[in-house]
């Protein structure tokens, strides 16, 4: 069960509501997700603040120039274009790597580089720049190696292209590798490359350093294109169509949708719909969406997963040739096969997780308790899954979760999730001897091991763990407690001033107390989710729906009021004694042309 914790923030929010044309509770809302401290208030939730949160467009966007190294890795790649060098795209076979790698390898075509691409495979290459991918390159006479969404980390990898004469430019957004000095300094271990573009370097102005790799690729054909007096004319609309691809590697990543994110984001779902490109346009209809109504969400848990989906039971250049294919025909049948991919992906994704969730039982039976830090083996699972199984196990049981599995060239490999207070990289640096490679940052990491490592990364990242009861306990954050009442369809249409909603920008969520249940039906073809009638002290009735963990709900309702009050409830005999404090969000259902308000629990206690 999550702590509740309701927003305490302070602004004039009568005030902000009479001049930006807002009601009082939008105006909360607003001041909810601006405000970082009391002692900032004032200048976090400014009328200029709160201006361009609202409104603000793509003049927020950063200055490129800030960052270390990219005016020099730009001028290095001017170089080699003009010297007509073979230049490989080098990226990552996750969206993020993807929508990079696309970005970089269409936009140096159109400014006349010789230029190619090659994403890594997940199995036989791993993840990024590898010994391998350098040779590979040498055999067929590239000289210049450009890496996205990867190269930070690859030292060894960039000192034996530079070895062999190769340029190298990196571009990549992950956290800089470091050793520990003295005290708590932390050295950066940089690659040997010609130039090192990661907004994460402590060198450099740059002023927002959580940008994803495609974003840091569109920045550095920016930077690039300025070098050429013809890139307008070569270039066309290549900046305004190029945003589409890093708002969904922004999604895609779970970047925080805020500053330059978040306008990016929002530039970019105003444009998908009228996107030129056939590729993007069949993955769209082959999902049966609609074109001009794409959020977040899409992107997030419907076209994301259907490019990740090649790089982990296919080769993640069909997405890439997804993109670059012009004739429809073609772009259609590659589309479904990566819708297909996907589906299966998910069925493979549920057989882990159930064996996953079968250990950690197992382990707390045994031990008495659930270990600190969960890591799982699983050897038959599919390598390119385990980040999956990661996070679904990780919302499960609120624990930093690492799953391993037996890789196909030897050793394990595996991904791991964590929660809010544990640094998964930081930790795994400490643990880094037992590691033939890994990456990652606070969130995130992926990792590869020999199999006799397994059990003393276990047992040393549970020893080492520092995280107390509390901390296994998530936190939902409630906007205010707001009746149900107050809600109304005008209402909700305003919060679409708030849009794009995702990491770091979350949906408003409110609390009522005391909601009483009369009536509800199972829904869904796998009767997950619920539809209920419900009236709260003011006696009017409202639809509310539930699309979370139906086993828990039932469990919830069943410890406080018995199986056979559940049992009424479906049949709809209830005597109003089933009450429930809610979390929701109020939502708008269309239905046949009809819309109506409906509300959504999140949470319940």
């Amino acid at each position: 069960m999550a702590k509740w914790m309701v927003a305490n923030k302070k602004a004039d929010f009568d005030r902000l509501a009479k001049e930006f044309g807002i009601r009082n509770i939008t105006a909360r809302l607003i001041a909810n997700r601006l405000i970082n401290s009391r002692e900032t208030e004032d200048i976090d939730c400014s009328d200029e603040a709160v201006r361009r949160y609202l409104d603000g467009g793509l003049e927020m966007l950063h200055d490129p120039h800030k960052m270390a190294d990219m005016d020099k890795g730009a001028k290095v790649m001017h170089e080699r274009i003009t010297a007509g060098a073979k230049i490989r795209v080098i990226g990552d076979y996750d969206v993020d790597g993807i929508c990079s790698s696309y970005i970089l390898a269409h936009g140096l075509g159109l400014l006349g580089a010789d230029v190619d691409y090659v994403l890594p495979d997940r199995v036989k290459d791993g993840y990024g720049l590898s010994i391998k991918l350098v040779d590979e390159a040498l055999e067929t006479g590239i000289d210049t190696i450009i890496t996205c969404d990867n190269g930070i980390a690859a030292s060894e990898q960039i000192a034996h292209a530079k070895d062999k004469g190769m340029t190298v430019v990196v571009t990549d957004h992950h956290e800089v590798p470091f050793e520990m000095g003295e005290g708590d300094d932390k050295k950066e271990i940089l690659p040997p490359a010609d130039a090192v573009i990661d907004p994460k370097r402590r060198e450099g102005d740059y002023p927002f350093k959580e940008i994803c790799g495609a974003v840091v690729a569109y920045k550095f054909m920016q930077v690039l294109s300025e070098l050429f007096e013809d890139s307008r004319e070569k270039l066309g609309d290549y900046f305004t169509e190029m945003l589409i691809y890093a708002g969904l590697a922004t999604v895609c990543d779970v970047m925080e949708l805020k500053d330059e994110n978040r306008v990016i984001v929002k530039e970019s779902l105003k444009l998908i719909g009228g996107t030129t490109n056939p590729g993007l346009k069949a993955l769209i209809h082959q999902n049966s969406l609609d074109e001009n109504n794409i959020s977040c969400y899409h992107y997030g848990f419907v076209l994301g997963p259907c490019l990740n989906a090649t790089g982990r039971l296919d080769l993640a250049e069909r997405a890439l040739t997804l993109f670059f294919e012009e004739d429809e025909g073609k772009a259609a049948m590659i589309a479904a096969i990566l819708k297909q991919l996907n589906d299966n992906r998910k069925d493979m994704t549920k057989l882990g997780v159930d064996s996953a969730i079968e250990i950690v039982e197992e382990q707390r039976a045994r031990e008495g308790e659930c270990p600190k830090v969960l890591v799982l083996y699983l050897p038959d699972v599919h390598e390119s899954i385990a980040g999956i199984i990661a996070g679904k196990v990780k919302e499960k049981y609120y624990r930093p979760t690492i799953v391993l599995t037996r890789a196909a060239d030897g050793g394990v490999k595996g991904s791991g999730r964590s929660i809010e207070k544990y640094d998964m990289y930081e930790e795994l640096s400490v643990c880094k001897d037992l590691f033939t490679k890994f990456g990652g940052h606070k969130m995130a990491a992926g990792l590869s091991l020999p199999e006799e490592n397994v059990e003393p990364l276990r047992k040393r990242l549970n020893d080492n763990c520092n995280l107390v009861e509390g901390d296994f306990e998530p936190t939902l954050h409630i906007d205010m407690v707001m009746p149900l009442k107050y809600a109304d369809m005008d209402l909700v249409r305003e919060f679409k001033r708030l849009e794009p909603f995702g990491n770091g920008n979350t949906k408003p969520l409110f609390a009522q107390r005391d909601v009483v249940l009369l009536s509800g039906r199972i829904l869904g073809k796998n009767r997950n989710c619920g539809k209920y009638r419900v009236t709260d002290e003011s006696g009017l009735m409202y639809d509310m729906m539930y699309f979370g963990d139906m086993d828990r709900w039932h469990e919830y309702l069943s410890e406080k009021y018995g199986q056979a009050a559940i049992d009424d409830l479906y049949s709809g005999n209830t005597d109003g004694t089933m009450k429930v404090n809610v979390a929701y969000y109020p939502d708008i259902n269309s239905y046949q042309g009809r819309e109506s308000l409906q509300y959504v629990m999140s949470d319940f206690l």
